[in-house]
């Protein structure tokens, strides 16, 4: 039985375009999964990454506190521990990352109490005023993503799940939404209590995506050899290191890169169900997938949140086994406990090749969860503040 299962494995990764319907239903989606070639740059990427979201979720209690000039303390993180996966307590977590917590006693209070450094305090108005600066790109991306929409509206839970990733700011309900009536309407779901609708009041039908504009660049490369027709329906591939290229897998990627396809912004006509009309509908789904990670601040996403506009989008097709079929266009890491999909073109060694601004105040607060206790040199503040982390230490800590 294990070596059926392994031979199958091969046969999905040597042949990942054929027959693949047939194929799915012997072999589960954790082999399938686990069959994928893997990319350690993007999942030296995500690892860090896991650990930056638990640090923003951290700062986020911070900022959103204004009774105790902007601290926390200890004691109640401790109770959030487990609520933020701060699996080694509270007091570890905080003192893994000196360069963007300061731990310091407070005497009046006579307990332990955290706060953001100057330089992480700095960082996270950087990304504010980033943020308030994109209101327009942000607004276009809202439009961007309802247009894609089968009937041109979303759920709002929806887009909550991925208010982050599109860049809008903290309750874009009233700053977005509410602002922009001939834009956006928002309304109850019929038979569906607690549930509001974001539509989408004015179409344009003039949207280019973002695989269009790549492939206009190729054409207009200075001593390009590209001719328009060759890339007229192709995306961008690029495959991770030491996959092996077949023949075969060769040959269907050139045909699927030729198989023309109904782009995000067109209109779907009747589904088609002979062969053809069926990889049409994945390429679509492929083109729609791409677009909306190109709208992305930083061109990731967790599968499970772009698993909630599969329906509004029109996707039939398993959403996770999608981004397997097209390793030369996504990356999918199961680093952490879920999985996330890249845009692989948008990345070299790690980072955004095009950063944008909300992108690059994220980025620094990353590369500060990277040098984790590096680089601490002792200048007088940092001297104090190692100070108060051994008076923190000495009061003593029960949940390191």
């Amino acid at each position: 039985m294990a070596s059926q299962t392994l031979t199958r494995i091969k046969f999905i990764f040597k042949y990942p375009y054929t027959k693949l319907i047939s194929i799915r239903f012997k072999t589960t989606s954790a082999e399938y999964v686990a069959s994928r070639a893997r990319d350690p740059t993007f999942d030296k990427l995500m690892k860090n990454y896991n650990n930056y979201l638990k640090v923003v979720s951290v700062q986020d209690l911070l900022l959103a506190d204004t009774t105790n000039n902007s601290s926390i303390s200890l004691h109640f993180l401790s109770k959030l521990s487990q609520k933020l996966h701060l699996n080694h307590g509270a007091s570890s977590f905080l003192r893994k990352y000196p360069h963007i917590f300061n731990l310091f006693y407070n005497h009046s209070k006579s307990e332990p109490f955290y706060k953001l450094t100057d330089k992480a305090l700095q960082i996270s108005r950087e990304e504010a005023a980033a943020i308030e600066a994109s209101k327009p790109i942000v607004i276009e991306r809202l439009v961007r993503i309802l247009s894609m929409s089968v009937s041109k509206s979303l759920p709002l839970r929806a887009v909550f799940k991925v208010w982050r990733e599109l860049g809008l700011p903290d309750g874009f309900e009233e700053l977005i939404i509410s602002q922009n009536p001939k834009l956006f309407s928002l309304s109850d779901a019929p038979n569906e209590p607690n549930t509001h609708i974001i539509k989408l009041e004015s179409i344009n039908p003039n949207f280019i995506t973002a695989v269009e504009n790549w492939r206009e660049d190729e054409c207009n490369k200075k001593d390009s050899k590209v001719d328009e027709s060759q890339i007229r329906f192709a995306f961008k591939q690029g495959y991770p290191p030491g996959m092996k290229l077949g023949k075969v897998f060769r040959g269907k990627v050139k045909e699927w890169q030729t198989l023309s396809y109904v782009g995000p912004y067109d209109q779907m006509g009747e589904k088609r169900k002979p062969k053809a009309g069926v990889k049409a509908l994945e390429k679509r789904a492929v083109g729609i997938v791409h677009e909306f990670l190109s709208l992305t601040v930083e061109k990731m996403i967790e599968v499970e949140k772009i698993s909630h506009f599969r329906k509004w989008f029109g996707i039939d097709l398993n959403i996770r086994d999608l981004f397997l079929d097209h390793p030369g266009i996504f990356y999918l890491s199961t680093k952490g406990k879920t999985h996330t999909v890249f845009l692989r073109e948008a990345f070299e060694r790690g980072c955004l090749i095009e950063p944008n601004p909300v992108y690059i105040a994220r980025r620094k607060l990353l590369d500060l969860v990277i040098m984790s206790r590096r680089g601490l040199f002792l200048t007088q503040s940092d001297t104090r503040n190692i100070r108060a982390r051994e008076e923190v230490e000495l009061t003593g800590d029960d949940d390191d």
